[in-house]
């Protein structure tokens, strides 16, 4: 099988498909016998074992990418100023909020 990203597979699933996968991922760890099929049970519709099994795998690898830092981070804009943000108090008040 030719190699898919995960937001190529995702595009065959409903978010509440995907929820479905992320809780029976929670409940059938990887010494559950059977897993895969157990989980495509929970998920429904027309998902086969493998197909949940190459999703999960795609999971992994994108995590992988993730934590291995390549994936670079999202470019966020500050919010705009308004009454309760002057301008230019963004930072401080992001900081004002940063729990370390």
């Amino acid at each position: 099988m030719a190699s898919l990203s995960m937001s190529a597979a995702r595009a065959g699933w409903t978010p509440k498909q995907n929820k479905l996968f992320e809780e029976a991922l929670a409940v059938h760890d990887r010494d559950t016998p059977d897993r895969w099929h157990k989980v495509a049970r929970a998920v429904g519709g027309d998902k086969s074992a493998d197909e949940i099994r190459r999703y999960y795998e795609l999971l992994v690898h994108d995590v992988a990418r993730i934590e291995a830092g390549g994936v670079p981070y999202p470019a966020y804009r500050p919010p705009c100023p308004g009454p309760n943000r002057p301008i230019g108090g963004y930072e401080a008040d992001r900081l004002k909020h940063l729990k370390i």
